[in-house]
């Protein structure tokens, strides 16, 4: 058994933010072609999209898919990027703000890239990516339960981060907790969740167990009262 954590239940922790250091960019053109006539864009790996904003003229764009695969997977829709327009001098800092996929490849068909106001905050959805071995885990035999994915965050565009870290090597017993209000963020992020909520604990292995087999014993009891029931009838 490890020794007793002198540590108190919601053990602050400090949690990384990921940020780009060199700003992400990704080039697109005008585009003139609408309509049926996107899908040849599309089978020949070109995917349409469109750029709007606050003080941002509404454009049709096309960009390759490849290329948008690559930044969508380091950017995901909480980080700006640079938007680089084909015969255009200013560049346009966006945030990717919408995807459409395709039902069947799962292949991204669309995409909108909105420029926000630099200057006023607004609200996006992170997501956590849980890292670390917790004692508990390794040595108690625990489960790992993750109550929250993602926390809705309110911040200047260029103050996003892109997802936090969530170090789990600080749980040590079954009875540590990691709460929202122990997350740090940087200055200027606001936490829109209340910051009293579980992120991540982790469960002795008889909890565990017993939450596996309940749904079998409620289903066994069922079918248990079913069958009496089906006697009381043929008695009757």
């Amino acid at each position: 058994m490890a020794a007793p954590n002198p540590r108190p239940t919601a053990v602050r922790q400090k949690v990384l933010l990921l940020k780009s250091k060199i700003m992400i960019s990704i080039s697109a053109k005008i585009r003139e072609v609408f309509g049926k006539k996107v899908k040849d864009l599309r089978e020949h790996g070109i995917l349409p999209a469109i750029l709007y904003g606050q003080k941002a003229k509404e454009t049709a764009l096309s960009l390759e898919l490849k290329e948008f695969k690559k930044v969508f997977q380091s950017a995901g829709e909480s980080s700006l990027i640079t938007l680089d327009i084909e015969g255009r001098k200013e560049k346009n800092m966006v945030m990717i703000h919408a995807v459409a996929f395709d039902p069947l490849t799962g292949e991204p068909i669309h995409a909108d890239f909105y420029q926000p106001d630099l200057t006023e905050k607004i609200e996006v959805k992170v997501p956590l990516i849980f890292e670390g071995e917790s004692l508990a885990i390794k040595e108690l035999g625990g489960t790992l339960v993750k109550n929250i994915h993602e926390l809705e965050v309110k911040a200047l565009p260029q103050n996003l981060p892109h997802a936090i870290i969530v170090d789990v090597s600080v749980l040590n017993t079954f009875e540590d907790r990691v709460l929202v209000k122990d997350l740090v963020v940087s200055d200027g992020v606001e936490i829109l969740k209340d910051p009293e909520e579980v992120v991540v604990m982790v469960d002795e292995p008889q909890k565990a167990e017993e939450e596996i087999e309940k749904p079998i014993e409620d289903k066994v009891a069922e079918i248990k009262k079913a069958g009496e029931k089906e006697e009381e009838k043929e008695e009757g």
